[in-house]
Protein backbone atom coordinates (compact mmCIF):
# COMPACT_ATOMS: atom_id res chain seq x y z
CA UNK A 1 0.00 0.00 0.00
CA UNK A 2 1.35 3.49 -0.95
CA UNK A 3 1.58 6.29 1.69
CA UNK A 4 -0.96 8.53 -0.33
CA UNK A 5 -3.88 5.11 0.01
CA UNK A 6 -3.65 6.58 3.75
CA UNK A 7 -5.56 8.38 5.21
CA UNK A 8 -4.65 10.01 9.09
CA UNK A 9 -7.80 10.60 11.21
CA UNK A 10 -5.41 11.73 13.84
CA UNK A 11 -6.27 15.32 12.51
CA UNK A 12 -8.35 17.54 13.50
CA UNK A 13 -8.62 20.87 11.75
CA UNK A 14 -12.10 21.91 11.74
CA UNK A 15 -13.23 25.44 14.01
CA UNK A 16 -15.67 25.48 16.55
CA UNK A 17 -16.22 29.21 17.41
CA UNK A 18 -18.33 29.77 20.17
CA UNK A 19 -21.58 31.51 19.76
CA UNK A 20 -21.12 35.54 19.40
CA UNK A 21 -23.62 36.45 22.52
CA UNK A 22 -21.13 33.68 24.40
CA UNK A 23 -17.78 35.54 23.35
CA UNK A 24 -19.06 39.28 23.81
CA UNK A 25 -20.19 38.15 27.64
CA UNK A 26 -16.39 36.35 28.25
CA UNK A 27 -14.36 37.72 30.75
CA UNK A 28 -11.67 38.21 28.66
CA UNK A 29 -11.87 39.39 24.65
CA UNK A 30 -9.41 38.15 21.71
CA UNK A 31 -8.37 41.73 22.32
CA UNK A 32 -7.71 41.43 26.50
CA UNK A 33 -5.64 38.39 25.98
CA UNK A 34 -3.38 39.77 23.15
CA UNK A 35 -2.65 42.50 25.96
CA UNK A 36 -2.25 40.06 28.49
CA UNK A 37 0.68 37.85 26.49
CA UNK A 38 2.49 41.02 26.01
CA UNK A 39 2.59 42.52 29.41
CA UNK A 40 3.41 38.83 30.47
CA UNK A 41 6.32 38.67 27.58
CA UNK A 42 7.48 42.15 28.38
CA UNK A 43 8.03 42.02 32.63
CA UNK A 44 6.76 38.57 33.92
CA UNK A 45 8.00 39.45 37.87
CA UNK A 46 5.91 42.88 36.82
CA UNK A 47 3.14 41.49 35.57
CA UNK A 48 2.78 38.50 38.46
CA UNK A 49 3.19 40.90 41.01
CA UNK A 50 0.19 43.04 39.76
CA UNK A 51 -1.89 40.42 39.86
CA UNK A 52 -0.43 39.01 43.00
CA UNK A 53 -1.49 42.34 44.77
CA UNK A 54 -5.26 42.66 42.78
CA UNK A 55 -5.84 39.01 43.49
CA UNK A 56 -4.57 38.22 46.99
CA UNK A 57 -5.30 39.76 50.25
CA UNK A 58 -1.92 40.11 52.19
CA UNK A 59 -1.72 39.90 55.69
CA UNK A 60 1.98 41.55 55.07
CA UNK A 61 2.03 42.72 52.23
CA UNK A 62 5.51 41.45 49.77
CA UNK A 63 7.88 43.89 48.32
CA UNK A 64 9.86 41.49 46.71
CA UNK A 65 8.44 39.69 43.65
CA UNK A 66 10.83 36.89 42.61
CA UNK A 67 13.84 35.35 43.76
CA UNK A 68 15.72 33.46 41.17
CA UNK A 69 19.26 32.65 43.72
CA UNK A 70 17.42 28.79 43.90
CA UNK A 71 16.38 28.38 40.34
CA UNK A 72 15.06 26.11 39.20
CA UNK A 73 13.20 26.60 42.25
CA UNK A 74 12.31 29.91 41.78
CA UNK A 75 10.62 31.79 44.51
CA UNK A 76 7.87 34.54 44.79
CA UNK A 77 6.76 37.04 46.96
CA UNK A 78 9.05 35.52 49.50
CA UNK A 79 8.85 38.48 52.23
CA UNK A 80 4.63 38.46 51.69
CA UNK A 81 2.49 36.33 54.11
CA UNK A 82 -0.95 35.14 53.95
CA UNK A 83 -3.42 32.44 54.53
CA UNK A 84 -5.03 30.66 51.87
CA UNK A 85 -7.79 29.56 53.74
CA UNK A 86 -8.67 33.33 54.47
CA UNK A 87 -8.52 34.05 50.78
CA UNK A 88 -11.18 31.50 50.42
CA UNK A 89 -13.67 31.91 52.97
CA UNK A 90 -13.01 35.49 55.00
CA UNK A 91 -13.04 37.49 52.07
CA UNK A 92 -16.64 36.80 50.64
CA UNK A 93 -18.14 37.16 54.50
CA UNK A 94 -18.77 40.76 54.24
CA UNK A 95 -20.54 40.61 51.41
CA UNK A 96 -21.22 37.21 50.07
CA UNK A 97 -21.58 35.35 53.02
CA UNK A 98 -25.09 33.76 52.24
CA UNK A 99 -24.17 32.79 48.76
CA UNK A 100 -23.51 29.18 48.50
CA UNK A 101 -20.18 28.15 48.82
CA UNK A 102 -21.02 24.20 48.06
CA UNK A 103 -23.87 22.56 47.10
CA UNK A 104 -23.39 17.91 47.85
CA UNK A 105 -25.16 15.27 46.19
CA UNK A 106 -24.49 12.02 47.29
CA UNK A 107 -25.04 8.69 45.67
CA UNK A 108 -27.93 7.68 48.16
CA UNK A 109 -29.89 11.14 47.31
CA UNK A 110 -29.32 13.23 49.81
CA UNK A 111 -28.43 16.91 49.41
CA UNK A 112 -26.93 19.17 51.82
CA UNK A 113 -26.11 22.98 50.35
CA UNK A 114 -23.31 25.24 53.17
CA UNK A 115 -22.91 29.28 52.32
CA UNK A 116 -19.73 30.90 52.68
CA UNK A 117 -20.21 31.49 56.44
CA UNK A 118 -21.44 28.11 57.05
CA UNK A 119 -18.63 26.88 55.21
CA UNK A 120 -16.59 29.27 57.16
CA UNK A 121 -17.97 28.23 60.42
CA UNK A 122 -17.55 24.38 59.88
CA UNK A 123 -13.65 25.07 58.27
CA UNK A 124 -12.90 26.93 62.48
CA UNK A 125 -14.29 24.52 63.98
CA UNK A 126 -12.43 21.86 62.45
CA UNK A 127 -9.61 23.78 62.63
CA UNK A 128 -9.65 24.21 66.29
CA UNK A 129 -10.30 20.60 66.69
CA UNK A 130 -7.19 19.60 65.26
CA UNK A 131 -4.93 22.41 66.85
CA UNK A 132 -7.10 20.60 70.07
CA UNK A 133 -5.10 17.77 69.10
CA UNK A 134 -1.53 19.36 68.70
CA UNK A 135 -1.81 19.72 64.88
CA UNK A 136 0.37 23.01 64.39
CA UNK A 137 1.49 24.59 61.78
CA UNK A 138 4.12 22.83 59.35
CA UNK A 139 2.53 19.57 60.49
CA UNK A 140 1.42 17.47 57.95
CA UNK A 141 -2.16 15.72 57.86
CA UNK A 142 -3.10 13.18 55.53
CA UNK A 143 -7.03 13.13 54.43
CA UNK A 144 -8.65 9.95 52.86
CA UNK A 145 -12.22 10.63 52.94
CA UNK A 146 -14.83 10.09 50.41
CA UNK A 147 -15.87 13.62 48.38
CA UNK A 148 -18.01 14.71 51.23
CA UNK A 149 -18.26 18.50 51.95
CA UNK A 150 -16.26 17.62 55.07
CA UNK A 151 -13.27 16.34 52.74
CA UNK A 152 -13.22 20.17 51.74
CA UNK A 153 -13.68 21.63 55.45
CA UNK A 154 -10.43 18.99 56.00
CA UNK A 155 -8.39 20.63 53.43
CA UNK A 156 -9.22 24.09 54.22
CA UNK A 157 -8.86 23.57 58.00
CA UNK A 158 -5.07 22.69 57.12
CA UNK A 159 -4.18 25.72 55.42
CA UNK A 160 -5.91 27.43 58.11
CA UNK A 161 -3.90 26.44 60.93
CA UNK A 162 -0.63 26.12 58.34
CA UNK A 163 -0.59 22.68 57.97
CA UNK A 164 0.11 20.76 55.28
CA UNK A 165 -2.52 18.20 54.01
CA UNK A 166 -2.11 15.35 51.74
CA UNK A 167 -5.10 13.97 50.63
CA UNK A 168 -4.91 10.41 49.93
CA UNK A 169 -7.76 9.20 46.46
CA UNK A 170 -9.91 7.19 48.38
CA UNK A 171 -10.23 4.12 45.50
CA UNK A 172 -5.66 3.47 46.42
CA UNK A 173 -5.29 0.28 48.59
CA UNK A 174 -4.23 0.92 52.24
CA UNK A 175 -0.60 -0.67 50.81
CA UNK A 176 -0.59 2.69 49.14
CA UNK A 177 -1.86 4.84 51.91
CA UNK A 178 0.83 3.68 54.22
CA UNK A 179 3.56 4.70 51.93
CA UNK A 180 1.74 8.39 52.03
CA UNK A 181 1.48 8.08 55.25
CA UNK A 182 5.12 7.17 56.21
CA UNK A 183 6.89 9.42 53.74
CA UNK A 184 5.11 12.17 54.72
CA UNK A 185 6.00 11.56 58.60
CA UNK A 186 1.95 12.28 58.99
CA UNK A 187 1.14 13.17 62.59
CA UNK A 188 -2.82 12.89 62.03
CA UNK A 189 -5.26 11.40 59.21
CA UNK A 190 -8.89 12.04 58.70
CA UNK A 191 -11.06 9.23 57.19
CA UNK A 192 -14.57 8.31 57.31
CA UNK A 193 -16.02 4.65 58.00
CA UNK A 194 -16.29 4.25 54.18
CA UNK A 195 -17.73 6.07 51.46
CA UNK A 196 -20.52 5.24 48.92
CA UNK A 197 -19.57 4.23 44.97
CA UNK A 198 -21.56 2.44 42.50
CA UNK A 199 -24.05 1.58 45.42
CA UNK A 200 -21.45 -0.06 47.53
CA UNK A 201 -19.74 1.38 50.38
CA UNK A 202 -16.09 1.70 50.21
CA UNK A 203 -14.44 0.71 53.39
CA UNK A 204 -12.00 3.68 54.19
CA UNK A 205 -11.76 2.98 58.00
CA UNK A 206 -10.52 -0.57 57.47
CA UNK A 207 -8.09 1.00 54.99
CA UNK A 208 -6.19 2.77 57.30
CA UNK A 209 -5.98 0.70 60.36
CA UNK A 210 -4.29 -1.71 57.99
CA UNK A 211 -1.96 0.70 56.67
CA UNK A 212 -1.00 1.67 60.17
CA UNK A 213 -1.03 -1.78 61.11
CA UNK A 214 2.25 -3.78 62.97
CA UNK A 215 4.00 -0.52 63.51
CA UNK A 216 3.78 1.13 60.27
CA UNK A 217 3.22 4.96 60.39
CA UNK A 218 4.62 5.10 63.34
CA UNK A 219 4.60 9.34 63.42
CA UNK A 220 0.57 9.12 63.84
CA UNK A 221 -1.01 10.19 66.37
CA UNK A 222 -4.69 10.52 66.09
CA UNK A 223 -6.97 9.10 63.45
CA UNK A 224 -10.46 11.17 62.73
CA UNK A 225 -13.36 9.69 61.46
CA UNK A 226 -16.54 10.93 60.10
CA UNK A 227 -19.47 8.81 60.24
CA UNK A 228 -21.04 8.34 56.53
CA UNK A 229 -22.23 5.38 55.75
CA UNK A 230 -22.90 4.10 59.56
CA UNK A 231 -21.13 0.84 58.93
CA UNK A 232 -19.57 -0.18 62.19
CA UNK A 233 -15.59 0.51 62.14
CA UNK A 234 -12.79 -0.64 65.00
CA UNK A 235 -12.13 2.14 67.48
CA UNK A 236 -8.62 2.51 68.53
CA UNK A 237 -8.66 3.27 72.09
CA UNK A 238 -6.44 6.49 72.80
CA UNK A 239 -5.89 6.71 68.82
CA UNK A 240 -9.07 7.04 67.03
CA UNK A 241 -11.57 9.58 67.52
CA UNK A 242 -15.18 10.13 66.06
CA UNK A 243 -15.55 13.67 63.81
CA UNK A 244 -18.73 14.09 65.61
CA UNK A 245 -17.76 13.95 68.98
CA UNK A 246 -14.55 16.29 68.63
CA UNK A 247 -15.63 18.61 66.30
CA UNK A 248 -19.22 20.43 66.89
CA UNK A 249 -18.29 22.25 70.29
CA UNK A 250 -15.55 23.73 69.27
CA UNK A 251 -15.80 27.80 68.90
CA UNK A 252 -16.90 28.45 65.36
CA UNK A 253 -13.89 31.17 64.74
CA UNK A 254 -10.66 30.59 64.52
CA UNK A 255 -7.70 33.38 63.48
CA UNK A 256 -5.96 32.27 60.65
CA UNK A 257 -1.83 31.29 60.79
CA UNK A 258 -0.40 33.83 58.76
CA UNK A 259 2.58 32.06 56.60
CA UNK A 260 5.20 33.22 54.12
CA UNK A 261 4.33 33.16 50.81
CA UNK A 262 6.80 29.76 50.35
CA UNK A 263 5.15 28.09 52.85
CA UNK A 264 3.97 24.86 51.99
CA UNK A 265 0.46 24.29 51.43
CA UNK A 266 0.09 20.57 50.66
CA UNK A 267 2.09 17.31 49.40
CA UNK A 268 0.62 15.47 46.80
CA UNK A 269 1.93 12.35 45.32
CA UNK A 270 2.54 10.69 42.12
CA UNK A 271 0.54 7.78 41.18
CA UNK A 272 3.84 5.15 41.63
CA UNK A 273 3.17 3.87 38.41
CA UNK A 274 6.21 4.56 37.18
CA UNK A 275 8.27 3.79 40.50
CA UNK A 276 7.73 4.86 44.34
CA UNK A 277 5.31 7.50 44.65
CA UNK A 278 7.28 11.34 44.84
CA UNK A 279 5.29 13.64 46.90
CA UNK A 280 5.01 17.34 44.75
CA UNK A 281 4.88 19.94 47.25
CA UNK A 282 2.99 23.09 46.49
CA UNK A 283 3.68 26.81 47.53
CA UNK A 284 1.25 28.98 48.92
CA UNK A 285 1.45 32.30 47.17
CA UNK A 286 1.96 31.17 44.02
CA UNK A 287 -0.01 28.17 43.77
CA UNK A 288 -3.21 30.14 45.28
CA UNK A 289 -2.97 32.96 42.51
CA UNK A 290 -2.29 30.47 39.27
CA UNK A 291 -5.66 27.87 41.33
CA UNK A 292 -7.89 31.72 41.45
CA UNK A 293 -7.07 32.87 38.23
CA UNK A 294 -6.91 29.88 35.89
CA UNK A 295 -10.58 29.46 37.24
CA UNK A 296 -11.29 32.89 36.22
CA UNK A 297 -9.59 33.06 33.08
CA UNK A 298 -9.85 29.42 31.85
CA UNK A 299 -13.29 28.55 33.18
CA UNK A 300 -14.56 32.34 32.83
CA UNK A 301 -16.02 31.74 36.19
CA UNK A 302 -18.03 34.01 37.92
CA UNK A 303 -19.37 34.92 41.08
CA UNK A 304 -22.97 33.69 39.72
CA UNK A 305 -21.66 30.67 38.26
CA UNK A 306 -22.60 26.81 39.59
CA UNK A 307 -19.07 25.10 38.91
CA UNK A 308 -19.02 21.50 38.97
CA UNK A 309 -15.78 19.89 38.17
CA UNK A 310 -15.72 16.01 38.54
CA UNK A 311 -12.40 15.09 39.57
CA UNK A 312 -11.79 14.13 43.13
CA UNK A 313 -10.36 15.62 45.98
CA UNK A 314 -7.11 13.18 45.78
CA UNK A 315 -5.88 14.53 42.36
CA UNK A 316 -4.22 17.70 41.95
CA UNK A 317 -7.30 18.65 39.38
CA UNK A 318 -9.66 18.71 42.36
CA UNK A 319 -7.32 20.42 44.85
CA UNK A 320 -6.99 23.38 42.25
CA UNK A 321 -10.88 22.90 40.98
CA UNK A 322 -13.03 21.91 43.91
CA UNK A 323 -11.06 22.84 46.97
CA UNK A 324 -9.41 26.25 45.82
CA UNK A 325 -9.76 28.43 42.52
CA UNK A 326 -13.53 28.58 43.03
CA UNK A 327 -13.84 28.98 46.28
CA UNK A 328 -11.13 31.99 45.98
CA UNK A 329 -13.32 33.21 43.02
CA UNK A 330 -16.57 33.56 45.22
CA UNK A 331 -17.91 30.73 42.96
CA UNK A 332 -20.73 27.79 43.81
CA UNK A 333 -18.97 24.00 44.20
CA UNK A 334 -20.94 21.17 43.57
CA UNK A 335 -19.46 18.17 44.87
CA UNK A 336 -21.19 14.82 43.56
CA UNK A 337 -20.17 11.37 45.47
CA UNK A 338 -19.99 8.00 43.87
CA UNK A 339 -20.39 6.64 40.08
CA UNK A 340 -21.59 9.25 37.99
CA UNK A 341 -23.76 6.73 36.09
CA UNK A 342 -25.05 4.87 39.11
CA UNK A 343 -27.89 3.78 39.95
CA UNK A 344 -28.09 5.03 36.12
CA UNK A 345 -27.04 6.94 33.44
CA UNK A 346 -29.27 10.04 34.14
CA UNK A 347 -27.87 11.10 37.00
CA UNK A 348 -25.01 12.80 35.96
CA UNK A 349 -27.33 14.88 33.39
CA UNK A 350 -30.17 14.78 35.87
CA UNK A 351 -28.14 16.70 38.74
CA UNK A 352 -26.62 19.03 36.29
CA UNK A 353 -30.06 20.50 35.60
CA UNK A 354 -31.12 19.86 39.87
CA UNK A 355 -28.17 21.69 40.83
CA UNK A 356 -28.50 24.81 37.97
CA UNK A 357 -24.73 24.14 37.01
CA UNK A 358 -23.40 26.41 34.54
CA UNK A 359 -19.77 25.16 33.99
CA UNK A 360 -19.12 21.40 33.97
CA UNK A 361 -14.98 20.57 33.85
CA UNK A 362 -15.17 17.08 33.78
CA UNK A 363 -13.60 14.18 31.11
CA UNK A 364 -14.27 12.89 27.80
CA UNK A 365 -15.79 9.72 29.46
CA UNK A 366 -18.39 11.78 31.83
CA UNK A 367 -19.43 13.71 28.01
CA UNK A 368 -19.70 10.44 26.43
CA UNK A 369 -22.61 9.61 28.95
CA UNK A 370 -24.36 13.09 29.14
CA UNK A 371 -24.48 13.36 25.34
CA UNK A 372 -26.57 10.11 25.31
CA UNK A 373 -28.87 11.91 27.14
CA UNK A 374 -29.82 14.66 25.44
CA UNK A 375 -28.46 17.79 23.78
CA UNK A 376 -28.93 20.90 26.06
CA UNK A 377 -25.46 21.17 28.34
CA UNK A 378 -24.78 23.31 30.49
CA UNK A 379 -23.84 26.99 29.18
CA UNK A 380 -20.39 26.26 29.38
CA UNK A 381 -18.30 23.39 29.46
CA UNK A 382 -14.24 22.76 29.38
CA UNK A 383 -12.82 19.33 28.77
Amino acid sequence: MSQSNIQSVLQEARVFPPAAEFTAAARLKPADLEALYRRAEADPPGFWAELARTEIAWHRPFSRVLDESTAPNYRWFTDGELNVSYNCLDVHLAGHGERTAIIFEGEPGDVRRLSYRELHAEVCRFANALKARGIRRGDRVVIYMPLVPEAVVAMQACARIGALHSVVFGGFSANSLRDRIEDAGAKLVITADGGWRGGKVVPLKAAVDEALANGAGATVERELVLRRTGEPVAMAKGRDLWWHDVVPAQPDACEPTWVNAEHPLYLLYTSGSTGKPKGIQHATAGYLLGAKLTAQWVFDLRHDDVFWCTADVGWVTGHSYVCYGPLAAGATVVLDEGAPVYPDGGRFWHNCQKHGVTILYTAPTAIRALMKLGDELPRRYDL
